[in-house]
């Protein structure tokens, strides 16, 4: 599943669990799923970092390695 596509499943997970009429069993069912969808989102952010690093030309125009963690 996209990145986008997990980002909108946990908000609308958020505004289910928000709902004061959710049981007990289903709250646990949405909070499991929610937690496996903010891994994959965040595997899907590291890959994409990873995938960004790349070079890219200076100012002065030569080429470096760009760090995105600075």
């Amino acid at each position: 599943m996209a990145y986008e596509q997990d980002v909108q499943r946990l908000e609308q997970i958020i505004a289910a669990l928000d709902r004061r009429d959710l049981d007990l069993d289903e709250a646990l069912r949405l909070f499991e799923e929610g937690v496996e969808r903010l891994r994959a989102a965040s595997s899907a952010l590291g890959a994409a970092e990873a995938s960004v690093r790349q070079l890219v030309e200076q100012a002065d125009g030569s080429l470096g390695l760009a760090d995105f963690n600075r």
